[in-house]
């Protein structure tokens, strides 16, 4: 898979989701939304799940784990996504090298 094939398959499930979404709840997903309903006082409950989309969305980014599932699926990286490049296609498929001289790495 490639970068291409990533930018199909969002831009396709982005088409398949349309406007709204029926999600089913369960007993326990009914209690916790019910809950912060009555905290956080949102003008509808649906502004609560569109923000837990997106706190999942930034958790899954900050902690790498959708980098793991792109790279597993597509190999490429969200960044790679954004820009519209792979790394290798940044760099000319060369990884930035240090120029200097190991030999005291290990030495305090």
């Amino acid at each position: 898979m490639s970068l291409d094939d990533l930018s199909a398959a969002i831009g396709e499930q982005y088409s398949d989701l349309g406007e709204e979404l029926t999600v089913s709840l369960d007993r326990e997903t009914r209690n916790e939304l019910a809950m912060l309903s009555v905290a956080m006082e949102p003008d509808d409950p649906d502004e609560l799940v569109r923000r837990a989309v997106h706190m999942l969305f930034q958790t899954q980014v900050d902690t790498g784990k959708l980098d793991f599932h792109l790279r597993s699926g597509y190999d490429v990286t969200y960044d790679e996504y954004l820009s519209g490049m792979t790394f290798d296609e940044m760099t000319g498929g060369q990884f930035p090298q240090q120029q200097q001289n190991d030999d005291r790495r290990y030495q305090f």
